[in-house]
């Protein structure tokens, strides 16, 4: 298939069942216990940085492995599955003074997802693959302060980051991916700069791609790190007319579901959801058993709630299997259709009547 072919099929195939996305990348690599040498490769051989923690140097150094993730996620049922780039663009991977991989990290990365998803669209053609470009946060944030006693500092300015995600998400394009991911939105403004670097790559001549944006509520407060409520992160994205809006990370599926609830509400696109398995328990590792989450969103299927489906920290590819278990057959949630209206946000909605 072509990718507007495919475009076409994704947003198809959202209409009849809800989709599933694949779980956690970090869990499963911690499993295979590689040491630093899988990370440097023959490429960073001589790097002088520890590289070990740098998961997404993998598509370049272990690509095998990154591969045989992809398979394991399609073949416990995910519809989607997102590039191995959470964390490739030059500001996260200066951590590791590791920028100058950054094109290769996304464009490998994305053609590694793209050959496992064309494989299993080959192997079951009713049930085609697609590929999400992962767009994830930075160690840096535009909406707060780097210094306790000075509320104007900032450690980078809104042009850097736009420039960080706008390599990345040429990168991911060029390599294959359907649509893109930007995800576990801590700050809505750093977001806003992957938006428009999404969005101005048609000035550059690529073919638009859907865009889904998921933010994450940080703690029981209902809040983004940066202070938005659910409605006001909303209100700051919804112009970029995503394909599906949603939340992941930080929350299990008890403590999301209000959240997931109320974006249902107020969202005239889809709503997608991916929670950890649980809270961390003591030792920073998660209890909640596949059984278990799929249970709970079985439940938020049943309800009406959701059209996309996942899991982040924790989950693995049985947890999605059980998720895609309990939600198969299950009508997806119907897009509300909201009144026009001027709907601002600051760290609060704001609607004019």
């Amino acid at each position: 298939m072509t990718r507007a072919e495919r475009i076409a099929a994704l947003k198809a195939a959202a209409k009849q069942r809800i989709l599933i996305l694949d779980g956690s990348w970090g869990v499963m690599i911690q499993k295979r216990g590689l040491a630093e040498a899988d990370y440097r490769g023959e490429r960073f051989k001589d790097h002088a940085v520890q590289l070990k923690g740098d998961n997404d140097i993998l598509c370049l150094t272990r690509p095998d492995i990154i591969a045989e993730l992809h398979d394991a996620y399609f073949a416990a049922g995910a519809d989607i599955s997102e590039t191995n780039t959470f964390s490739a663009t030059s500001i996260g991977q200066g951590e590791y003074a590791a920028q100058g991989a950054v094109r290769d990290i996304n464009f490998e990365g994305a053609r590694i997802a793209r050959a496992a998803a064309d494989r299993w669209t080959a192997k079951e053609p009713t049930k085609p693959r697609f590929v999400a470009g992962s767009i994830g946060p930075l160690p840096v944030m535009l909406s707060m302060s780097s210094e306790v006693n000075d509320p104007g500092a900032r450690k980078v300015t809104f042009d850097q980051v736009y420039d960080a995600y706008l390599e990345q998400v040429r990168a991911l394009h060029e390599g294959g991916v359907d649509l893109f991911l930007i995800e576990t939105i801590t700050d809505t403004l750093n977001c806003k700069a992957a938006i428009k670097a999404i969005m101005d790559l048609g000035d550059e001549g690529y073919e638009a791609l859907p865009i889904w944006i998921s933010g994450t509520i940080t703690d029981r407060s209902g809040r983004t790190l940066s202070g938005q409520t659910v409605e006001a992160f909303w209100n700051s994205v919804k112009h970029a007319k995503p394909f599906a809006v949603g939340l992941n990370c930080a929350l299990g599926a008890e403590l999301m579901r209000p959240h997931i609830a109320e974006l249902s509400r107020i969202a005239d696109t889809l709503v997608a959801a991916f929670p950890n398995a649980g809270l961390p328990n003591a030792m920073g590792e998660y209890d909640e058993t596949p059984d278990e989450t799929g249970h709970m969103l079985h439940d938020w299927a049943r309800d009406g709630i959701v059209n996309i489906l996942g899991g982040c920290c924790g989950t693995t590819p049985e947890h999605i299997r059980h998720v895609a278990d309990e939600v198969r057959g299950t009508t997806p949630r119907a897009v509300p259709e909201r009144a026009v209206a001027l709907r601002l946000a600051g760290l609060e909605p704001f609607e004019l009547a």
